[in-house]
């Protein structure tokens, strides 16, 4: 068997002083530090992430925003130009297949950015969906008579997996802004869209969250996204994978004077958990509907037809709550939750929140016990703990 991949920032992260772990396939810094530091780091300053190992897929040509309209959850097509959406691949039983990142880069051009080790079940369902493309572009403009009348022949958009050429690297904290804003030859300047037309001048302050633009570092493309999943302003960067190392070397220049350092997964996670955001593996899952994971909002179901539309979950499944204790023994994920002496659900992810310096947790429960300020316990090896139920994220950033 092949041993886990590496990101084109491995030889970085091994001269950091890195502990590896293998994640989706492949092997990434775990810390570099100590998990709390890099945690207050991100918080208080900023944190630089290697996210290489996540997948990209370039969707263009066609009816593009149709096609992803079919294959992903919410609608696509109604995201503007330079706007980012999140949205859910979902299995025909309506089952989390993975969750994603989409930019629309233009009308009928986009960047899907799936987990990594959900890679090739995306991959299968935009294959799959191509198969279907000319049976469902009928139904999509209205079946004729009811029926799937098909139109032999119709193109299917190209989806192109650039997930070996590309490299992708956050840079998350309140001093995101300045760190990129100090960085030498970046370029922030759009392409023309069009022969003669003038190339466009940007500023990183005016971009929105759940925005992207077009730059240059260098000599390389750069595509700058202001999102992130760590619960604080930051930006992600994608470019081609040669110039990864030396942007990455930059960066940490660039931002060495107001605190910026290598942050690794086990600050990502304590991070994403205090900003009640769901990890493909333990709040989503195959067996798990979006509404049970209180992402119902994130599914349009009026459209005209998409992978999962109609399917709903069982009314009695559990659902996602956040919980908080007192004391300083976190449940952890697997651990049971109690109504008295009933089972009534599992802990999903937990920890002691470095920030709130308090256990927090994310479980599924039952329903009748999902109310916020409903008093649980958790077993905790043996130990039962109180917790309380409360709505997420457990910490949100001032604006």
């Amino acid at each position: 068997m092949p041993g886990p991949r590496t990101t084109p920032l491995h030889d970085r992260h091994e001269a950091l002083g890195a502990s590896f772990t293998d994640f989706g396939g492949w092997l990434m810094p775990v810390r570099y530090s100590s998990d709390l530091a890099e945690h207050h780091a991100v918080r208080q300053s900023a944190g630089l992430f290697d996210i290489s190992h996540m997948a990209e897929f370039w969707v263009h040509g066609g009816r593009a925003a149709d096609f992803l309209d079919y294959v992903l959850a919410g609608r696509i097509s109604a995201v503007p130009i330079g706007k980012a959406k999140y949205s859910l691949v979902l299995a025909e039983d309506g089952g989390i297949v993975d969750d994603v990142i989409v930019y629309r880069t233009g009308e009928e051009y986009f960047l899907v950015i799936a987990n990594a080790g959900n890679r090739d079940a995306v991959a299968g369902a935009f294959a799959d969906a191509q198969a279907a493309w000319p049976r469902i572009l009928p139904f999509l403009d209205g079946p004729v008579d009811g029926t799937w009348a098909g139109i032999p022949g119709a193109e299917a958009p190209h989806v192109e997996d650039l997930t070996d050429q590309t490299a992708l690297i956050a840079v998350q904290g309140p001093r995101a802004c300045d760190i990129l804003a100090a960085l030498p030859d970046l370029d922030l300047t759009e392409p023309a869209r069009r022969a003669g037309e003038p190339r466009l001048p940007w500023e990183l302050a005016d971009l929105p969250s759940y925005a992207g633009r077009a730059a240059r570092w260098r000599d390389a493309d750069l595509f700058i996204a202001r999102t992130g999943y760590t619960g604080e302003d930051g930006f992600e960067l994608l470019l081609p994978a040669a110039g990864a190392a030396g942007l990455w070397d930059a960066l940490l220049a660039a931002g060495e004077s107001v605190g910026l350092v290598p942050a690794g997964l086990a600050a990502r996670d304590t991070l994403r958990l205090e900003a009640g955001m769901p990890l493909y593996g333990h709040e989503l899952g195959r067996s798990i509907h979006p509404a049970q994971a209180g992402l119902g909002r994130v599914v349009a179901a009026d459209k005209a037809d998409f992978v999962g539309k109609g399917a709903a979950p069982d009314p009695d499944a559990p659902v996602l709550v956040g919980l908080v204790s007192e004391g300083r023994r976190a449940g952890r994920a697997g651990y049971a939750v109690y109504d008295g002496d009933t089972r009534v659900g599992e802990v999903t992810s937990g920890a002691l929140s470095p920030t709130l310096g308090h256990p927090i947790a994310m479980a599924f429960v039952a329903p009748p016990v999902a109310a916020s300020g409903t008093e649980l316990t958790l077993d905790v090896r043996g130990t039962r703990i109180p917790a309380t139920v409360t709505a997420l994220p457990f910490y949100r950033r001032k604006q």
